[in-house]
């Protein structure tokens, strides 16, 4: 009976004891070495130190933060056994690459949206499995964040951008400059949170890295225009960024913050470009100061000649339709100065060429001047006053009644009224000038010319052009080069077409032409009484319902179907607005045009242009050189 006891004892002290002894042996869980190697994996990766090799236990960073190089230590790890492993290695695989996709998006996208999407990241759970609650994890989280974004910053410089290089990526030239910019964006935002201005020490750090940016920024365009302490200011306020980001963590106050930035950028932008618009019009209609003082000195030396030296030779050449004659109405000096030096230059007999220049009252003298002082080598040259023509007046001419009515009057210089035009191209003073609206009498101004070549004086000639008085018109009065490549080049973009009297008589799609460079068959135009359909129709637009003012739409309308197309090489356009005029078709043409308001004698005129014009003409010469008339 004793035995039987002492047995059931022993067994009950074997079944208690050998689950203690079982479960508290160290060695027990790690009976093979892979199994081992995978706790002290596990552990590892869980390890707060700052080795590159190991992810950390930082929450999720913004992509401005993320390091590149991260992406090389999510595929250069070896390969393991054990699941677990496996399953912890892809979802932190996928959160990094996360992150870089990010990163790579934000180099396009809005620098706002970068923003917005770094405050968002705040808010966004943390995917490594260790409580993070602590203060002194809190602390280590902080001292973390503060060595990546430096070395991030560290990797920018260009000591690694050959590793860049190696892995595809080139790094753009205003990279630094960009992310500078961008910095200065995010303190604007932080600036204006409330939990930002509860902090005062962080306000002024804030806005002292603000200040020492902005100095470093200034107006560079390209990483090379940056001082050299440039990246030290970026590492400074990349770390003051990271306060903010710990700061403030309602990230839906950031986001209504950053659009109300944007929509107040928006409509800065609107101003200015309406600004820009009046400037760059006003500017158009302003006459420099060197080009007021030529005429002047011109003028005073003219009227210090005699009778004898104010004429000009070959004056018996005017009136002789076997040579080449050209008209060209300009009240600026040097601008007409340019038109016969580079047609001359390039014509194959100059002797046989005629200029009839017709000016106003005020630049008769300076014209007749400059002429007389620099003559156009064997070329026949003459000068006209405006005000001479006695026939041209109000009661035979419709536009010059209408110019000088009240209602006129008030349309310029009364801009605010309103009933006045918002456009204000229509508003330009040329349109008041009578010179512009000499074209539509040129039978009367020569009325013994046959066929003459009309030429604005905004535009410079590179070919010979004796070709053009032999072109067949086919009996059509105007030749012109039509310019209906683009849409705003069609007659709908002139006229009026919702007014019966244009929609019933014309083709809203017809395609326009250019004034500029036309041959007119004077004889055909009074065979046709161009001049008397001219004049009906100015008196049907008194009100200016039919179109607006210039010269070109009741050109459109008194030629309309008694114009020929010339060839596109004759007159190419453009140059006067557009930056992208193909260089093949500049150098093959036989006249360029500066048409629109950036006009190669003025300081806003488009710089790639600028030269073709300004080598006819003689910067040298005493008269430009008083009046400081510089290329």
């Amino acid at each position: 009976m004793v035995t039987f006891r002492n047995l059931v004892l022993f067994l009950l002290l074997l079944t208690v004891a050998a689950p203690i002894l079982l479960y508290t042996d160290p060695s027990a869980s790690f009976k093979t070495p892979s199994s081992k190697r995978d706790f002290l994996d596990d552990v590892t990766a869980l390890t707060l130190n700052s080795d590159e090799n190991r992810l950390n236990l930082l929450p999720r960073e913004s992509p401005a933060v993320v390091r590149r190089d991260v992406v090389g230590v999510v595929y250069s790890t070896q390969d393991s056994d054990s699941s677990r492993r496996q399953e912890t290695r892809d979802q932190l695989s996928a959160r990094v690459l996360s992150a870089t996709d990010d990163e790579t998006q934000s180099q396009t996208v809005n620098p706002i949206e970068q923003v917005t999407d770094a405050a968002s990241e705040i808010d966004k759970p943390n995917d490594v499995h260790v409580s993070a609650g602590t203060s002194q994890n809190r602390e280590r989280m902080q001292v973390e964040l503060t060595k990546k974004i430096t070395e991030k910053v560290d990797e920018q410089e260009p000591k690694d951008s050959g590793a860049e290089k190696e892995r595809g990526n080139v790094l753009m030239s205003d990279a630094q400059v960009r992310h500078l910019k961008d910095q200065l964006i995010r303190a604007k935002v932080y600036l204006s949170l409330p939990a930002a201005k509860a902090n005062p020490h962080f306000v002024r750090e804030l806005r002292l890295r603000v200040k020492e940016v902005q100095r470093a920024v200034l107006d560079a365009s390209k990483d090379s225009d940056l001082p050299k302490n440039a990246i030290e200011k970026l590492k400074a306020m990349e770390l003051t960024l990271a306060k903010g980001k710990q700061i403030q963590d309602d990230c839906s106050t950031v986001v209504k913050k950053l659009r109300a930035m944007l929509h107040s950028a928006e409509e800065q932008l609107r101003v200015h470009k309406k600004q820009t618009m009046f400037l760059t019009q006003l500017t158009a209609k302003t006459i420099p100061k060197g080009l007021h003082c030529l005429p002047l000195r011109l003028t005073t030396d003219y009227y210090a000649l005699n009778s004898s030296e104010r004429q000009f030779p070959n004056q018996e050449k005017l009136e002789d339709n076997q040579l080449y004659h050209y008209a060209l109405f300009s009240d600026n000096v040097l601008a007409a100065s340019v038109v016969v030096n580079s047609t001359i230059t390039n014509a194959k007999h100059p002797s046989k060429h005629v200029f009839h220049i017709v000016t106003d009252r005020l630049n008769y003298a300076a014209m007749r001047m400059w002429f007389l002082n620099n003559p156009p080598g064997k070329a026949t040259i003459q000068v006209q006053n405006v005000e001479e023509f006695t026939w041209l007046n109000s009661s035979y001419s419709p536009v010059l009644k209408q110019l000088s009515s009240r209602s006129m009057i008030d349309y310029y210089f009364r801009a605010h009224h309103t009933n006045s035009d918002a456009n204000l191209k229509f508003r330009n003073p040329k349109y008041l000038s009578i010179l512009n609206h000499l074209r539509f009498y040129l039978p009367e101004i020569f009325p013994k010319l046959s066929k003459v070549l009309f030429l604005d004086d905004d535009i410079v000639v590179q070919k010979d052009l004796s070709g053009l008085w032999s072109v067949d018109l086919k009996g059509n009065v105007n030749g012109a080069v039509e310019t209906c490549g683009e849409s705003f080049h069609r007659f709908d973009r002139y006229l009026n077409f919702s007014n019966p009297l244009i929609s019933k008589n014309f083709d809203p799609r017809a395609c326009g032409w250019a004034y500029g460079m036309n041959v007119f068959d004077l004889d055909e135009w009074k065979r046709q009484n161009i001049t008397e359909v001219y004049h009906r129709w100015q008196n049907l637009n008194e009100d200016r319902e039919l179109w607006k003012l210039g010269t070109l739409p009741p050109g459109l309308i008194t030629f309309w179907k008694r114009t020929y197309p010339l060839e596109r090489r004759w007159h190419v356009l453009g140059l006067g607005y557009n930056p992208s005029v193909n260089q093949r078709d500049i150098e093959r043409a036989a006249v360029v045009h500066y048409n629109g308001n950036l006009k190669p004698w003025l300081e806003i005129g488009l710089p790639k242009y600028r030269g073709i014009w300004s080598k006819h003409v003689d910067y040298e010469h005493v008269y430009l050189r008083e009046c400081n008339i510089n290329p």
